[in-house]
């Protein structure tokens, strides 16, 4: 086990400095003045240059690096060039909106694949199977925003039973923000349901096929208790896995998401960044964006092992 451990952890640590080097790398190609982008184009060059000086712009590329590396490590995210606050506390903001978020969406999709994927491979080929194949299909085929603006449209325009953007603030009481980020969540959900009551479904049909069911059976067990007492826990390890990679498609859903509800999260954080140029929090953004979706797939790996001792063993 303790092997199984270090081995991952050596991963996720390896993957966190592969995936600094190419945010670092690919925001050094783009093109642009990050200076000029804050003074303007009408500034002058000895003005851009004692600004670039003032960013560190005009040291070499790997002593940013570096300095952003060792920032990182000892707490200090920087300063936006945008909006003159440390950023840090502009993440800290972000993230009270975006994790309970992708939260949310995830628990929402896992609870209603999960039960589809049982109940289409328990009827297979019936009616029951096809209308959920139906639903995933459909769920495959539409995109996240485009659910989004259905719901704001049948919940907020016509039944006006929640909120069509914005977020109140946690200070507003936990009801008043759960309700704002429902819709967002739901748009979220959707798209991953779909793709994970597919593999569910896949995943509890394979397991139905194995000697211990078929045993199970032979033993006059009922059907539902060889479902949840020896399919459901076998079937569960690749979904797990699958979950696990879902979470960063969340996180990237919710960039386009949370722009459709207004919402001030992350992703809004990162898509302004963008187009105002603003290198250090887009930096800081895709790392923490990555360090996430790495952790997961780390927790994931864990999860896998309790449900299934036998990679642990595994070379």
């Amino acid at each position: 086990m303790l092997t199984f451990l270090s081995r991952r952890l050596l991963g996720l640590v390896l993957t966190l400095v592969a995936v600094s080097l190419v945010v670092f790398l690919v925001l050094e190609v783009l093109p642009g003045d990050v200076a000029q982008m804050i003074l303007g184009t009408e500034a002058r060059e000895d003005t851009l240059a004692a600004l670039r000086h003032q960013l560190g712009l005009d040291r070499p590329a790997h002593i940013r690096y570096f300095a952003w590396i060792g920032g990182i490590l000892r707490g200090d995210l920087g300063i936006s060039h945008t909006y003159g606050v440390p950023v840090a506390e502009l993440i800290g903001q972000r993230l009270a909106v975006t994790a309970p978020l992708a939260a949310l969406a995830f628990l929402m999709s896992t609870l209603l694949a999960v039960p589809l994927g049982m109940f289409a491979a328990s009827r297979r080929g019936r009616a029951g199977d096809w209308g959920v194949m139906a639903f995933s299909q459909i769920g495959l085929a539409i995109p996240n925003f485009w659910f989004a603006i259905l719901l704001i449209l049948i919940f907020a325009v016509w039944l006006r039973l929640a909120p069509a953007g914005g977020f109140p603030g946690w200070e507003a009481g936990i009801p008043s923000a759960l309700g704002a980020l429902l819709l967002p969540a739901l748009a979220l959900a959707l798209t991953e349901a779909a793709i994970l009551a597919r593999i569910a479904r896949a995943s509890v049909l394979e397991t139905l096929g194995a000697d211990y069911v078929r045993t199970a059976r032979a033993k006059g067990l009922s059907p539902g208790a060889v479902m949840w007492r020896h399919v459901l826990r076998n079937a569960m390890i690749p979904v797990t896995t699958v979950m696990g990679l879902q979470f960063a498609f969340l996180l990237g859903g919710a960039v386009i998401v949370e722009n459709v509800f207004t919402l001030p999260g992350l992703g809004r954080l990162a898509l302004q960044a963008i187009f105002q140029r603003d290198a250090v929090v887009v930096k800081d953004v895709a790392l923490l964006l990555a360090g996430m979706v790495v952790v997961v797939n780390f927790l994931v790996d864990l999860a896998c092992v309790a449900i299934d001792p036998r990679p642990r063993v595994a070379p």
